[in-house]
């Protein structure tokens, strides 16, 4: 399948934040959105999740245009991922992650003994199985973030959007969730967009990378081709320096030498 962006604009009151993007996502993409602060990520997502009335262009999904949809034909084919989730009531996690079911669910019907069991399964897939019957407001912070991808994953999307999936989370946890997106694109043919403030994240896991700049720059490309010293200088306005890893991948890291 494939999402596309044709001349969007974006923004709030009739003020373009982001003006005339156009990219293309397809199954088992991964497009990272890079870039600072204030730029215009979250406006472009929560535009495009029609969370926000786009200001111009067309936004398509295997070429038709999405604006007339209902809300759970979108939610059919696109999840989201929030980057943070405040549980308000002390839910199992099967009870959460079947909440994804909403979309293929009556009005006012209750999920069925197939949600339920379609529920059990993206737990098993991610390997949360045996948090089946926890309490949600009780497992840690990167168990609740992989919970939140569970019941996304349980709408049975084409294309996820995921907000800053790791922000607040240990190292472990971050690698954990980037591993089970890569798996996901890999093994399900999922198209993933997420935004990102780790250069990093784009370098190891990304097929493709937007990269926004505070003047309106928007550029799309390779990410090794594309996350250059000079791009990230400009973007961040600090100094960093790239490390080849291997003969495919280099990382980035800050130029000084921060060592005692």
């Amino acid at each position: 399948m494939e999402l596309e962006l044709r001349k969007v604009s974006c923004g709030y009151d009739g003020r373009a934040i982001v003006r005339n993007v156009s990219l293309t996502v397809r199954s088992g993409d991964v497009l990272c959105l890079l870039g600072p602060n204030g730029v215009g990520k979250t406006t472009l997502f929560k535009s495009i999740l029609g969370l926000l009335p786009i200001l111009g262009g067309q936004i398509l999904i295997d070429g038709e245009d999405v604006r007339d949809w209902s809300r759970r034909r979108f939610a059919r084919k696109v999840g989201y991922v929030a980057q943070a989730h405040a549980p308000p009531f002390p839910f199992k996690v099967i009870d959460v992650v079947a909440m994804g079911r909403a979309a293929h669910v009556g009005a006012f019907a209750s999920p069925s003994a197939h949600d339920v069991d379609f529920a059990d399964g993206v737990l098993a897939t991610i390997g949360l199985g045996q948090l089946r019957n926890a309490v949600y407001t009780r497992i840690s912070g990167g168990e609740r973030q992989l919970v939140l991808i569970a019941r996304a994953l349980a709408q049975d999307p084409a294309f996820l959007f995921m907000d800053e999936p790791t922000s607040n989370l240990d190292y472990g946890n971050q690698v954990k969730i980037l591993g089970h997106v890569l798996e996901l694109t890999r093994n399900r043919g999922l198209g993933v967009v997420m935004t990102t403030h780790n250069p990093n994240d784009a370098l190891i896991y990304a097929s493709a990378v937007v990269a926004m700049g505070a003047k309106g720059q928007f550029i799309t490309g390779n990410p090794q081709q594309l996350i250059t010293k000079e791009l990230l200088d400009e973007l961040y306005r600090v100094s960093v320096k790239m490390i080849p890893v291997s003969d495919h991948l280099s990382i980035c890291v800050p130029a000084h030498d921060a060592r005692p």
